[in-house]
């Protein structure tokens, strides 16, 4: 009966490790509800309009334009402001998908947490 318990031990360290070693292959991301929703931590926001022009603010500053080269040392500025801060992307419906791909491979190279912004599902704006 020891010997039972011993490989019952065993198998139950295997396969905790071997859990913590496969990582999914999808970017998790934090879809907003509404406009009930509120923010604790201070919100750094990146806006990627129709033709592909890049604008960035953190808090309640006015959005700036930058460009994909200077976003990364945007991120950062803003991360050594506010450690606990999270990055909402604001892209418009027409954006290529490679284009948000660049902007979540900048966040997740970097650790930030990041949101992406939708418009409420009652909202008749296209």
């Amino acid at each position: 009966m020891a010997s039972m318990t011993d490989l019952i031990f065993l198998l139950l360290i295997f396969f905790m490790i071997t859990s913590t070693v496969v990582s999914p292959n999808a970017i998790k991301v934090l879809l907003p509800q509404g406009k009930e929703q509120t923010s604790a931590k201070p919100l750094t926001r990146v806006i990627i309009d129709k033709d592909l022009n890049y604008y960035a603010a953190f808090g309640d500053d006015t959005e700036q334009p930058v460009t994909l080269d200077e976003l990364p040392g945007f991120l950062q500025s803003c991360a050594a402001r506010e450690p606990e801060m999270y990055v909402a992307l604001y892209a418009d419906v027409s954006v290529p998908y490679g284009e948000i791909v660049k902007v979540l491979n900048i966040a997740n190279e970097n650790h930030f947490k990041m949101v992406l912004a939708t418009r409420p599902p009652d909202s008749d704006n296209e």
